[in-house]
């Protein structure tokens, strides 16, 4: 594994570094989701962006990356800071290979060093030596080349192996054209251009869920030792403590600021919300004592004066607010699967490649009807391709055979980004939605964590976390008998988590899983089809005796052993 310390520096830092969320406030249809945030960012600060789904975390990251603008309030930053963004989801394009997508971290000093060649040649060639404009192009040339010439001297393309490489690509892969990658791998490279910039501020919104376990410690290490300033958003409890050094939580509009990890700041926070419920309780006390006066005195001519005095006092009195606790359930149930085939997917002898590169070889596996299984393995070792198969979505060679009355219900990496942003919550739902079903969307919306004036915000505007859920509760209202759920735990916190899992596991149909998550397939996969070098392998064991004989702790050793 490449060492992240020996990235060189683009350029030197600022030496009085800080970015600054002044009184920032965003709000849709009259409502605020967050009011006057304001708080800096330091150099060597690594900050944990925390908060419920939906408490508008992507939101405020995306505003600091000035990729949204606020209602009111600003950002501000030293001139010339490079402030990077890696969001949840990326559309990347498709017409060149790795190594070309990677390069264009440096294009922006290969076009100041072309800007620089052009000016220098109209120097060289016009005569106009007295002119405002000949005046203009050496003061251009010499601001630029003081910047460039600042830039230490670095072999572009031996820092872009080394990252790449970093972050779990091979030296084959970097001629392999882009669009062969599955969303995940698309997110590394992105992650690369962003890490070979070194940027003053690394914004980043869950980058772990793509990722192997030897490529988050590679980041991890990386982002400790050679990154100026990090704020992230992630579920990844380890990577936040080994990586962070400050958290602010985002509750009911407003922020927290602890500068300390992860693990303190839960303590600190029950010790918050048991102080405020404290207060809380006490203050109900002192206004229903006040209530009782009021109501007993308040037809008494004696107490008239003390009543009104009372009366006044209540008015006055600002309620304590209990910040929420998550405490919001997922009651899913899925429709009842209609009966198909014995055998609703039987793959014999299937071969992949793309070009030159062999996804596998000769695959064969066969899924009976109403089996829960797993598919595991090194990313890139063709889960999604052979799930893509499946789906009728790539071509193949060999035979792949869809069984008899089999409805297919699928779940992809990039199901939420699929979503009509211009619609509603409630107009997403309620285009699926049928018969007796259409008179429950609110309550099927409120079971899924939007209810009131959310189910009125368009799709657009969701945080991830909330796009997923939309994304599975669309699937959820199609009578299915073939589910197949492609990474769906991504952008779902701990207790979603759970409680789908709790659904799946009461799924009268066919299950096909492709998760790193070890905790989600406990229980849950009976069987267990292992991807790699080139095969696909059949475990007739589930999730944890698989690891056992595998002598393995967790998933994502698949990594390193394959």
């Amino acid at each position: 594994m490449s060492s992240p310390q020996n990235l060189i520096s683009l350029r030197p830092y600022f030496n009085d570094f800080m970015i600054s969320v002044d009184a920032v406030t965003v709000e849709f249809n009259g409502s605020a989701l967050f009011s006057d945030i304001t708080f800096n960012i330091n150099e060597n600060d690594r900050i944990a962006l925390m908060g419920k789904n939906g408490a508008g975390k992507s939101t405020l990251l995306k505003i600091i990356a000035g990729k949204n603008k606020p209602t009111r309030g600003k950002v501000s930053a030293p001139k010339d800071a490079i402030i990077a963004y890696l969001p949840q989801h990326l559309l990347t394009e498709d017409d060149c290979t790795v190594f070309e997508e990677t390069s264009k971290a440096f294009s922006k000093i290969h076009g100041m060093k072309k800007r620089i060649d052009e000016l220098n040649h109209q120097l060289e060639t016009r005569t106009d030596y007295e002119s405002d404009e000949y005046a203009k192009i050496i003061e251009e040339v010499s601001e630029l080349s003081e910047k460039f010439y600042s830039i230490e001297e670095i072999n572009y393309d031996a820092e872009i192996e080394k990252t790449l490489m970093g972050l779990g690509f091979e030296r084959s892969d970097f001629t392999r054209p882009t669009k062969e990658y599955s969303g995940g791998w698309r997110m590394r490279i992105e992650l690369a251009k962003i890490l070979l910039q070194k940027p003053d501020l690394i914004l980043l919104d869950e980058p772990t869920n793509h990722l192997d376990i030897e490529s988050v410690q590679w980041l991890e290490e990386f982002l400790k030792t050679g990154a100026k300033a990090v704020i992230v958003i992630s579920h990844d409890k380890t990577f936040v403590d080994n990586l962070t050094n400050r958290t602010i939580e985002v509750t009911m509009g407003r922020i927290y600021d602890y500068k300390t990890n992860y693990s303190h700041y839960l303590q600190l926070r029950k010790e918050r919300r048991e102080q405020q419920q404290k207060h809380f309780e006490d203050q109900q006390k002192e206004i229903a004592d006040i209530t009782a006066f009021i109501e007993r005195f308040k037809g008494t001519y004696s107490k008239t004066l003390q009543v009104q005095s009372r009366v006044k006092m209540l008015e006055k009195i600002e309620i304590v607010q209990v910040d929420e606790m998550d405490t919001s359930a997922l009651n899913l149930k899925f429709p009842p699967a209609p009966r198909s085939g014995n055998y609703p997917v039987i793959v014999d002898g299937l071969t992949k490649a793309y070009g030159d590169h062999l996804v596998f070889k000769d695959a064969s596996l066969t899924i009976a009807r109403g089996e829960k299984v797993a598919f595991v393995g090194k990313n890139g070792e063709g889960k999604s391709t052979m799930i893509k198969a499946i789906m009728g979505e790539i071509d193949y060679e060999g035979k792949l055979q869809v069984g008899h009355n089999s409805m297919i219900g699928y779940f992809a990496q990039n199901q939420a980004s699929l979503l009509d942003g211009e619609l509603t919550v409630f107009e997403t739902i309620d285009q699926v939605a049928f018969g007796d079903i259409r008179t429950k969307i609110k309550d099927m919306l409120g079971a899924f964590m939007f209810s009131g004036e959310n189910i009125d915000k368009k799709v657009k505007v969701l945080s991830g976390g909330e796009k997923t859920r939309l994304a599975m509760l669309k699937l959820l209202l199609q009578p299915v008998n073939l589910l197949i759920l492609d990474e769906p735990t991504n952008h779902l916190d701990i207790k979603t988590k759970d409680i789908l899992k709790d659904a799946l596991l009461a799924f009268d149909g066919t299950l096909i899983l492709v998760s790193h998550d070890r905790d989600f397939l406990d229980g849950l996969a009976q069987k267990v089809f292992e991807f790699g070098n080139k095969r696909v392998r059949e475990h007739f064991e589930d999730i944890n005796g698989f690891l056992r004989n595998k002598k393995m702790e967790n998933l994502k050793e698949i990594e390193r052993k394959a």
